[in-house]
């Protein structure tokens, strides 16, 4: 009788959300995702009746409670904690979401510019080239036609029997990613297949796992049952550690969790030129050890005096038995990031950036040299034309809020030529410090005093206490899988965007004082309604 009544009050109490929507995959259990479902169903099967009047509590049937309920004092316990459960999901729903707010603001909902033919980085091919070329591409997987079905060349097992046409309906998520990069930007951030591109990388099975060649630092290889790919970056320490203040930028480990909020605040200032990024807890022995195929990086696989899988790999840096990458005891938190199309089908060009650090314990580069430095660079192509020079600002500036100094180059899609935008790849090393800030990445607007007028007056909204940097990025963080949990980033570090934004604004109306150029108006083409 006693559990009963208390259910019956927590019944009434407590009324289940509906299930929120979100641009990234909703947190889910990090050790199953089958959990998922069953919340779901959960939140379905208590759900009100559709005649219930908004704002009126919702009031169960007692009796056919009394009739469904046989269970015991402790089965009623669980209930009641499920029920509880829910209270949090309801307080985010009420909560007032500045992340939607900024979003729909009109700054980050400007008229796309018509797209032609040319300004697409890929195109299916038509029926046409697909007949004419057919002998040479037979061997080659990205071979797409309209009648036609796409097979791997591989024999492995475990690949989905997939068939693509012409429907995109037909591709997988990461095949309908690189098919919507175009001139202008990486992605639309409206686009639905943004949600379905980030549940894929956070839930689909890992196929297979290889180490990444080059760089200076540990990266491997996944591979998924739908052809996909994706380039994962280990936890290396802990979320809350701070870089050494004895050691140089280029001297310091890299952080999953800089790439994937790299990610989100590139997002947030309306760039969207960093490729998705999610977070996710894999199991080392089933996920990596005892499917990889790389016999250089199954060499390096041990098992810690304290019981946990390590392994370490082959690199430059880090890659040794005193800095392996350990799991607790299995699992471990990483970044996984979807790969661009391969360079055979999308060349990208590496372009050296004019503020380039010298990386030398003891020389200084050129532009920290010379106040005046950036004269020499506006009349150096490509930043004499276009807009090469306010992407590299942009650039700068989103470096600056995450306090990266590891930007010694940048790419493009070379099929656009000069009239592009900038890739930003590689970030992390960014988050490292929040205790102090790194003025010298803010060089290129310092010496330029030039910068785009979207960016000028997104910042300007993002210190708006509406619009908040700090919060707004809280909760876009919160939507990533790892945020369940913790903290993707420390309140600190979070309170040093606002920081570091108030600084750039700062710096910004500086150079209005002394000039009157420093505005490069991108918005008059929109019109003044805009």
């Amino acid at each position: 009788l006693l559990a009963i009544f208390c259910l019956s009050v927590l019944q009434s109490a407590c009324v289940p959300p509906t299930p929120f929507s979100s641009t990234f995959v909703p947190r889910t259990d990090p050790v199953s995702h089958s959990s998922s479902s069953s919340t779901s169903a959960a939140a379905s099967s208590n759900k009100p009746p559709a005649n219930s009047q908004n704002g009126e509590r919702y009031k169960p049937n007692a009796n056919a409670f009394d009739h469904k309920w046989n269970g015991s004092i402790s089965e009623a316990t669980d209930k009641a904690k499920k029920l509880l459960g829910f209270e949090k999901l309801m307080k985010k729903e009420k909560d007032h979401s500045k992340l939607d707010e900024l979003f729909n603001h009109p700054l980050y909902n400007l008229p796309c510019p018509e797209l032609q033919e040319d300004d697409w980085l890929l195109r299916l091919k038509t029926d046409a080239e697909a007949e004419d070329t057919q002998s040479e591409d037979e061997d080659k997987e990205n071979s797409i036609t309209n009648d036609s079905e796409w097979q791997s060349a591989s024999e492995e097992d475990g690949y989905d029997k997939v068939t693509w046409t012409r429907d995109k309906e037909t591709h997988p998520p990461w095949l309908q990613f690189q098919l919507g990069i175009s001139r202008w930007e990486l992605y639309d951030r409206k686009d639905p297949i943004l949600a379905q591109l980030t549940h894929y990388l956070a839930t689909n099975r890992i196929l297979g796992a290889v180490q990444k060649t080059g760089g200076t630092q540990l990266k491997l290889l996944l591979s998924f049952p739908n052809y996909g790919q994706a380039l994962l970056k280990p936890m290396r320490q802990s979320r809350d550690a701070e870089t050494d203040v004895n050691l140089f930028y280029f001297s310091d480990f890299e952080r999953h969790n800089a790439e994937i909020a790299a990610f989100h605040l590139d997002r947030l200032l309306g760039f969207n030129r960093i490729p998705p990024v999610v977070g996710r807890l894999i199991n080392i022995t089933t996920d990596i050890r005892d499917i990889t195929t790389d016999r250089k990086l199954s060499r390096t696989f041990f098992t810690s005096p304290a019981g946990n899988v390590c392994f370490y790999g082959q690199c430059e840096y880090y890659c040794s038995t005193e800095n392996p990458v350990c799991g607790r005891p299995h699992v471990l938190e990483v970044s996984l990031a979807a790969l661009l199309p391969d360079l055979t089908l999308a060349p990208r060009r590496s372009w050296r950036s004019p503020w380039r650090r010298s990386y030398s314990r003891t020389k200084l580069a050129q532009w920290e040299k010379d106040p005046a430095y950036c004269d020499t660079v506006k009349q150096t192509p490509p930043y004499n034309s276009g807009t090469r020079l306010v992407d590299l600002i942009d650039m700068a500036v989103l470096d600056f809020l995450m306090s990266n100094m590891d930007r010694h180059h940048y790419e493009t899609f070379e099929k656009f030529g000069n009239e592009t935008f900038l890739l930003h790849l590689d970030n992390g090393r960014a988050f490292g410090r929040h205790s102090q800030d790194e003025p010298s990445i803010l060089v290129p607007l310092t010496q330029c005093c030039r910068i785009r007028r979207s960016t000028l007056l997104r910042l300007r909204l993002l210190s708006l206490d509406e619009f908040r940097l700090s919060d707004v990025m809280r909760e876009s963080l919160d939507l990533d899988p790892l945020g369940a949990v913790s903290p993707l980033l420390s309140e600190p570090h979070l309170s040093a965007l606002d920081r570091r934004l108030a600084a750039v604004l700062e710096a910004v109306q500086t150079c209005q004082e002394k000039h009157s150029d420093v505005i490069y108006d991108d918005l008059e083409k929109y019109g003044d309604h805009q």
